[in-house]
């Protein structure tokens, strides 16, 4: 049973849908002005998870996020970049999409942007003036906090507690320093005609109008990171059910933000690594284990070193990978009894792991049991006395599904495809020559030789490992050693 954490509640709930089969999601997006970053990426990753298991578990995911591409910052970098902002949006839209592309993120099914929505939010914000929720001043629009009861509802403040630490400039056209803008009115020529005159629409308005357009006035889930809960989702709550009269959502998930020396990854502060920036040093599945290795609702500090330790931690789950897909290349043996108390182990680590994310999608503990999988795994292939035979080849050809199944739910991928390319040249018997002569310097215990054989294969970007079923090679750096000099 699926069990998920409700921001709005503050309690684990029974996940259910509110059409059979069918999860409806948003999450929200990048204002698109400039290259996203790593708190930026930990929170696609985080999601992606999340609608990778529920599609793991059958379900049919709607995912939906967005781009918001209008907005002073975004006016004030294009100047900067002798850009419009149609031209910035654009670059930075495309930008955020090849990113994701290096950490395995699937793509949603629709990214919305605000420019393309201004009627639908015009539609809104007429409705919520119509109804008492959202009054007009000097071409501005805001929305009454008082006017809607449950205000607080997510944060879980009142309205009192709010006013009473609310430090916010003063607004004369504002009845309550806590009102929020719907409409903002802008100079002639830089914004969208309007019943209150030319303006933008307020940051908040926008969520709400294109999540309701695509998903329905009610719609499953709903993320974003924590610092969001409040102002931006609790003003998306508000004006989004004094619109429609429904529930807005069922749903609400917070992810933790990614720190910088216990200070939170912020474009406003400074203090952030581009997502470009990190893929210098460390590849997209290096970064998403890394972002991972951490519950979703928790913070997690990031450092270069720390990103060493998971690199470390996930290259012993890779090599696992290549050593079962070599095992189940052996030549098979004579017939001989099924060990099915290995696989019987198998399925309990695989139980295990849909167990830790089915509770709020522990992608920790998911990690830790496929790590327990791993030297399950390892202890049954490198037995002295394994040999592969018929049963046991088909138990292990249903592991190594059941290891790329539980991988694939993480998005961690483990491709074998370069490796192969570059053994099947002429590269392969070549090695396989040198390897028997060092197997022979080994027999007649000429150490030196054999060790000399293996370093120079190392220079060269050749792996030489020693297993107990005989000595076995791969290729490191593949890139860097497919052309030589």
């Amino acid at each position: 049973m699926l069990k998920v954490y409700n921001t709005l509640t503050g309690e684990k709930e029974k996940f259910e849908t509110i059409e059979a089969g069918k999860v409806k999601m948003y999450v929200c997006g990048l204002t698109v002005q400039n290259y996203s970053h790593i708190g930026h990426i930990r929170s696609a990753i985080n999601y992606d998870v999340i609608r990778r298991f529920l599609e793991y578990l059958g379900y049919e995911v709607d995912y939906i996020s967005n781009f918001t591409d209008i907005n002073e910052k975004i006016v004030k970098r294009a100047v900067e970049e002798e850009l419009t902002p149609e031209e910035l949006a654009d670059k930075y839209a495309n930008a955020f999409l090849e990113d994701i592309r290096e950490f395995n993120i699937k793509p949603a099914d629709k990214y919305l942007r605000v420019s393309e929505n201004v009627d639908e939010i015009i539609e809104m914000v007429t409705t919520l003036i119509e109804k008492d929720y959202a009054y007009e001043v000097n071409g501005n629009v805001y929305f009454s906090v008082e006017s809607f009861e449950d205000y607080g509802k997510l944060s879980g403040r009142s309205l009192d507690e709010m006013q009473a630490g609310a430090r916010i400039a003063v607004n004369e056209e504002k009845r309550n320093p806590l009102d929020f803008g719907l409409w903002k009115k802008v100079e002639a020529g830089e914004g969208w005609d309007s019943p209150w005159g030319e303006g933008w629409p307020g940051w908040h308005i926008e969520c709400s109008a294109m999540s309701m357009k695509r998903l329905g006035a009610t719609f499953d889930i709903h993320g974003g990171g924590v610092d969001l809960i409040f102002p931006h989702h609790e003003n998306e709550i508000a004006q989004s059910e004094a619109y429609s009269g429904k529930k807005f959502v069922n749903y609400w998930l917070h992810n933790g933000t990614v720190n910088l020396s216990g200070e939170k990854m912020s474009k406003s502060q400074g203090n952030f690594f581009t997502s470009r920036e990190v893929l210098k040093e460390f590849s997209g599945q290096e970064v998403r284990y890394f972002l991972l290795s951490r519950h979703y609702r928790s913070p997690i500090d990031f450092s270069y070193e720390k990103l060493e330790e998971a690199k470390i931690s996930l290259e012993r789950i890779k090599n696992t990978r290549h050593q079962l897909d070599k095992v189940l290349n052996f030549d098979i043996a004579a017939a001989a009894e099924e060990n099915n108390e290995f696989f019987e182990e198998v399925i309990l680590k695989k139980n295990s792991f849909v167990d830790a994310l089915s509770d709020d999608f522990n992608t920790a503990e998911a990690i830790g049991v496929l790590h327990d999988l791993v030297g399950v795994i390892n202890s049954y292939i490198n037995q002295k006395d394994f040999t592969l035979n018929e049963k046991n080849f088909a138990i292990l050809e249903e592991t190594e599904e059941i290891f790329l199944e539980l991988a694939e739910i993480l998005g961690l991928k483990f491709e074998l495809e370069a490796a192969s390319e570059v053994k099947n040249t002429l590269a392969d018997p070549l090695i396989s020559l040198l390897l028997d002569l060092r197997e022979k310097a080994r027999e007649n215990k000429n150490w030196e030789e054999a060790d000399l054989i293996r370093d120079r294969l190392q220079e060269i970007g050749i792996d030489v490992i020693d297993t107990p079923h005989g000595t076995e090679w791969e290729i490191n750096n593949i890139e860097e050693n497919k052309g030589g000099s």
